[in-house]
């Protein structure tokens, strides 16, 4: 049996394992552990006596990955980051941004669930993590919503959809680990979901306000907010503003070198709102719940990262991805057709597995086949594919495929985004969060093909670094 075999064998495995409800983490682990005794012990001719050093080799082989591949001053990007969106939450400035949202737009067609989104988006923008951003806006905003007369699923769809742009805008924890799996430059990619992010709220809203315009009593505007009020409402969502330049400057300054590294940059903001979490009347109990919830979300991410960094070492051993890859540029179809297709096989692993899951498993292979599409890792824009060099598609494919896995949180049957809503509010059921998000699938469909479509959109910010 070749190697190639080898790897196929093992990779479903892995998948049946996922499918029957392991741990990613450990399945990957289990994965590719198994799959690294098997190659060396398939080099020695499957010698019964071989077996104890073929086990010997891949657990030390195994063994290296956690230190080796997570020792990385990138990775130390996410627990600032999700640090960030647990402090801001005590800080009060989720209510701030619902407030000055609601008070400078609700007076639009659904205006409530206008602003709603876009106070998620602006609450994405300190936090690394869509499940949090789902649950601190399913307390704030759903009962705003329900008060005027929206439906009740609705109102979940809506802040189930809004939180999955945390994954989109940075700081964004899926983007970081992107950059770490494919080796691109993790502040590129940041500034990348800059404008694809808020691109998306504004599909959302504009979805919102043409479902209110075509729907009677849809969603009523609010109305009544004065001039002066809109403008009280600005400084207490005014840090977010400082974090989000802070962060900025520290990956790009257009005016001249960079602050210093995205890490640093994400440690600063911590600390602006940690000192705002402060003086909002944080108390030490509520500071140990956000070091807590940080430290249990950080753990999570790091151990699936640790799983399947052993399954790639495997597959780095079987060539899989080099395989996988020649065929894909061998087809005999449109390179753009593929790249569809490859993003409609995300959306369907994501009915079935978490997001950093699904990326983690799927790069390794998915990776080098589009950038062989593309003509290469070091092609340049004239004589590629799709009118990009490998650094830019690098880019442009990590923003589509975040996307991806932006619309897989809230896919059922297991939209993690919808269930964290569902157990927020005990008056709505899972099944009415499914049904409510349902036409944020239209509206995460056009964003994704006018990403496609139209790559300057992802690339335009990070052209400028």
């Amino acid at each position: 049996m070749t190697s190639i075999e080898i790897g196929l064998w093992v990779t479903g495995g892995l998948f049946v394992m996922v499918v029957m409800g392991m741990r990613v983490a450990f399945a990957a682990g289990l994965a590719g552990l198994l799959g690294l005794v098997w190659i060396f012990w398939e080099k020695r001719s499957y010698d019964p006596e071989m077996l104890g050093w073929a086990i010997s080799v891949a657990v030390k082989t195994a063994g290296q990955v956690p230190h080796g591949k997570v020792a990385s001053q990138a990775l130390s990007l996410i627990p600032t980051f999700i640090l960030i969106g647990y402090l801001a939450y005590y800080a009060g400035l989720t209510k701030a941004l619902f407030e000055a949202a609601k008070r400078w737009l609700a007076w639009v067609p659904g205006g409530l669930a206008v602003s709603t989104v876009f106070a998620t988006a602006g609450f994405a923008a300190v936090s690394g993590a869509s499940v949090a951003t789902s649950a601190v806006f399913a307390r704030i905003a759903i009962p705003e919503m329900l008060k005027i007369g929206y439906d009740k699923r609705f109102a979940a769809g809506v802040v189930a959809a809004g939180g999955t742009l945390a994954s989109l805008i940075p700081p964004s924890a899926i983007l970081v680990i992107y950059a770490i799996i494919v080796e691109q430059d993790v502040g590129k990619l940041l500034l990348a979901g800059f404008i694809p992010g808020a691109f998306s709220a504004v599909v959302y809203g504009t979805l919102i306000v043409g479902l209110a315009l075509t729907i009677k009593g849809f969603g009523p505007p609010v109305r009544g907010f004065t001039w002066g009020q809109r403008f009280a409402a600005l400084p207490p969502a005014l840090p977010i503003v400082a974090v989000v330049v802070i962060i900025i400057f520290f990956v790009y300054n257009p005016f001249g070198d960079a602050w210093g590294t995205p890490t640093e940059g994400g440690a600063v903001g911590a600390f602006i709102i940690f000192v705002m979490a402060l003086l909002h009347g944080m108390r030490g109990a509520e500071f140990k719940d956000a070091l807590i919830e940080t430290a249990k979300l950080s753990i999570m991410i790091f151990t699936i990262i640790w799983g399947v960094l052993i399954y790639v070492r495997f597959l780095g051993f079987a060539d899989l991805p080099s395989a996988f890859a020649d065929w894909i540029a061998s087809l005999h179809y449109p390179p753009m057709v593929i790249l569809i297709c490859i993003l409609l096989a995300y959306a369907v692993l994501g009915m079935f597995m978490d997001a950093i899951g699904m990326l983690l498993l799927t790069l390794p292979v998915v990776y080098p086949a589009v950038m062989a599409l593309n003509g290469g890792e070091d092609v340049l824009a004239p004589d590629s594919t799709f009118g990009m060099s490998g650094e830019m598609c690098a880019v442009w494919f990590g923003i589509l495929v975040v996307k991806m896995a932006e619309f897989c949180l809230i896919t059922p049957p297991i939209g993690l985004n919808c269930f964290v809503v569902a157990g927020v509010r005990p008056d709505l059921s899972v099944q009415d969060v499914f049904r409510g998000v349902t036409p944020f699938f239209i509206a995460d469909a056009v964003t994704i093909g006018l990403l496609v479509a139209f790559p300057a959109i992802v690339l335009w910010l990070p052209s400028l670094a």
